[in-house]
């Protein structure tokens, strides 16, 4: 059986020589490994031809991919999201595709927690003022502790990152389109989106991207939240309308932002509105991106490989 793996995964040339060894011992599997990354669905097909797996980050894999793909039947995301597969074409041919779920739960949920104290504490601002040899005068910042957390979407990365803000003092609201939280604790309040937004001081958004949630976060939401509340986004860039929310800062309708996502992926056009906006912190699509992410993510990905030869797939999507 040959696997692709279609772009580096971002860890070590002996990890990555492990889990060829893996495979070319259990059952004389090929393992064809790329590196540079590309997005040209021609170029992807031609490193793919003859595979029967494809292993891949978040790179785009569209219907022009895969028709060039006859026998592919396993699609190995290495990634969270499974957005950016054209899943509905998977389905309609057999193809079997799995994510890394969990890989990057502690990874998101500290990133965000990050960025809630960053914009709080104004440290990148404050980074800045002091390479320009400026003062702390004029400054304030605010604590965590006390603040009640809105938290959109309590599956396992926002309830480990309510997990972690409990220990800061927080006071954790949730919303779930199951009403249910993934931890099952009860310190997490469960109310509607709308109660949520009006009395959150913070709100982190941690849900999928798909049709449901397409701007999730518009205008009309941005309005409902506090003058003075913080909003953070390291889910998908497109759960918010970031032209309304760089409207909203910029006319002081809600505090401050901490993003990590966009409708598109860094390096970003110089017209993304966030780029003007007041009081936002940006990072460049990095909240999963830590070495003990990225170790566990390859091994998550080599036992769903593994599972699915042996007719048992775990972390099916489609």
């Amino acid at each position: 059986m040959k696997i692709v793996v279609l772009e580096a995964l971002g860890v070590e040339k002996k990890q990555m020589d492990a889990m060829r060894l893996l495979f070319e011992t259990e059952g004389a599997h090929e393992l064809v490994c790329f590196e540079e990354r590309t997005e040209n669905q021609n170029e992807l097909a031609e490193r793919a031809k003859g595979a029967d797996v494809v292993v891949l980050t978040n790179i785009p894999l569209t219907k022009e991919f895969f028709v060039q793909c006859p026998d592919l039947k396993y699609v190995a995301i290495a990634f969270t999201g499974f957005d950016h597969v054209d899943i509905q074409y998977c389905r309609e041919n057999n193809i079997l595709v799995s994510n890394a779920a969990g890989f990057s739960d502690i990874a998101v949920a500290e990133l965000s927690i990050a960025l809630m104290l960053d914009v709080l504490r104004k440290i990148t601002e404050l980074h800045i003022r002091n390479l320009q040899l400026g003062t702390r005068n004029g400054f304030l910042g605010g604590e965590l502790n006390g603040k009640t957390i809105g938290i959109i979407g309590t599956g396992r990365i926002g309830s480990k990152t309510a997990e972690i803000l409990k220990a800061f003092g927080c006071k954790l609201l949730g919303y779930s389109r199951s009403g249910k939280s993934y931890s099952g604790e009860n310190y997490i309040q469960q109310v509607s989106k709308e109660d949520l937004l009006r009395n959150s001081d913070i709100v982190s958004l941690h849900i999928p991207l798909n049709e449901s949630t397409l701007h999730f976060i518009g205008e009309s939401e941005l309005q409902l939240m506090k003058k003075d509340a913080v909003l953070i986004n390291t889910a998908r860039g497109k759960v918010i309308d970031n032209y309304a929310l760089a409207n909203a800062l910029n006319l002081g309708e809600i505090a401050g932002a901490g993003i990590d996502v966009y409708d598109s992926e860094p390096p970003l056009d110089m017209d993304q509105p966030l780029f003007g906006a007041e009081n936002v912190v940006l990072t460049p699509h990095i909240a999963y991106a830590t070495k003990e992410a990225m170790l566990r993510r390859l091994e998550i990905t080599n036992e769903n490989i593994r599972l699915w030869m042996k007719g048992k797939p775990q972390n099916v999507v489609s």
